[in-house]
């Protein structure tokens, strides 16, 4: 399975072990079916990456208006995501990269995946190249920015999820709102494991890495609309407040994550839930779930009066799709803790999740070098470099990871990027970049 396929893809691939027709017996049926589709196992060898760039349209020293949904489907042409063009048959980018949209414009590209770091960068870059082509014929912009800075939160993208997710999020305060239209990341995906011993090694690994990783590469200081506050990540400040319930699992207390991810995706509040409608009028329904009621609610029949069914397969894969935390597993394991980074800057963290995953060794000596500030969350996001522990922790994970480069020119740019860290700089703005808005 593609280490970047959708996460609903890669769930509907399962096998559930629930009743005909897809409705689950009980609630170990359902927590044994997250379990078999989060966590494929097999020999670790894929890789892959997603990237956000916040968008624009018209002229650079006249306009910061967010790009029309008719302009960037007459852009993207055969490549246009169903979400804005129904009918697109939505066709990869020469390098296997499929476009996305983001419910404020931003745009996406999830990679295929490849079995090297430096043929992913390779092919990535050059859809990334054919993307800005397509969308500069329509007078569109990209920009390598992880928070908007000049535009006030407007989503575009008018979905049922979003309204939804729009709704729930408003009540909690104004960070649903940035984090949907005005936040962009780096995504990297890699295999789960071989085996639940080597599946635990990478997850732990991965969310114990984070606060340092976090701190290495923040980039995104300012925020339109962001209460007061100074940031390194205020990319992350969104994520980290929007819904603590959806995004902070408590990874510090799971002896198995394959088990404990399955228990905490069901006691996570319902986001929305899809109406059982005619295809033919998919707007005329309501989403809205039930407040505050879990998964796991829904499940035992504490919600038969609200919603009027028990869920089914079908609704656990989108439940799933609904939870963001750090890293996500969907099938192969999503590290979504990045902001994204100025120019080609993101394939330093791909090169560096590459080698500090590459064998056992290397990710028990990487637990032990991230021990010190796994728990140091909120200090990456608001103090990133700053900080000293983290810092110190970062040039360590960095230096290791040059140490253990698949490629020359890998381990030149992991060495840059330690050195970087060390002098507790963030990433630089590219000189051949737009810049961010402003």
């Amino acid at each position: 399975m593609a280490v970047t396929a959708s996460p609903t893809d890669v769930l509907h691939s399962g096998l559930a072990e629930s009743e005909p027709g897809g409705d689950f017996s009980s609630r170990a049926a359902a927590e044994a079916y997250v379990g078999k589709v989060c966590f494929k196992q097999g020999p670790p060898s894929l890789i892959g990456a997603e990237l956000e760039w916040l968008t624009a349209q018209g002229e650079p020293s006249a306009s910061r208006s967010r790009p029309s949904l008719r302009a960037l489907a007459d852009a993207l042409g055969p490549h246009a995501p169903r979400s804005i063009s129904p009918d697109s048959p939505a066709v990869p980018l020469p390098g296997g990269s499929r476009v996305t949209l983001e419910p404020g414009g931003q745009i996406e590209l999830s990679s295929a995946p490849f079995g090297t770091a430096a043929e992913l960068c390779e092919r990535l870059r050059a859809d990334t190249i054919r993307l800005r082509e397509l969308l500069e014929s329509r007078g569109i912009r990209t920009f390598s920015a992880a928070a908007d800075a000049g535009r006030r939160p407007l989503r575009v993208l008018q979905l049922p999820r979003y309204r939804a997710m729009e709704r729930s999020f408003a009540g909690i305060g104004p960070f649903g709102a940035l984090m949907m239209c005005n936040t962009a990341a780096t995504q990297v995906s890699v295999d789960a494991g071989a085996d639940p011993v080597e599946i635990a090694a990478r997850w732990n690994v991965l969310y114990a890495m984070g606060p340092a990783l976090l701190a290495a590469f923040a980039c995104s200081p300012d925020l339109h609309s962001a209460p007061p506050g100074d940031w390194a990540s205020q990319r992350m400040r969104a994520w980290q407040r929007l819904d603590q319930l959806r995004t902070r699992p408590p990874v510090h207390d799971w002896a198995d994550p394959i088990a404990g991810y399955a228990r905490w995706v069901l006691d996570v509040p319902l986001l929305c839930v899809r109406p059982r409608i005619p295809a033919s009028d998919p707007g005329a329904a309501d989403w809205t779930a039930p407040p505050g009621a879990t998964f796991a609610d829904w499940l035992c029949g504490a919600l038969d009066a609200e919603i009027g069914r028990r869920p089914d397969r079908d609704d656990l894969d989108y439940h799933l799709t609904t939870v963001f935390p750090p890293v996500r597993a969907a099938g192969h394991l999503e590290v979504r803790y990045l902001d994204a980074q100025p120019g080609d800057g993101w394939t330093v963290p791909v090169h560096a999740f590459d080698a500090l995953l590459s064998g056992p060794g290397i990710v028990a000596e990487a637990q032990g070098l991230a021990a010190p500030t796994a728990a140091a969350w909120s200090e990456a996001a608001r103090h990133g470099l700053a900080d000293p522990q983290l810092r110190a922790t970062a040039v360590a994970l960095l230096e290791l990871a040059t140490a253990h480069a698949a490629t020359p020119e890998a381990a030149k740019a992991l060495a840059a990027a330690a050195d970087r860290c060390r002098s507790g700089r963030p990433p630089a703005q590219g000189e051949h970049e737009s810049g961010v808005l402003s």
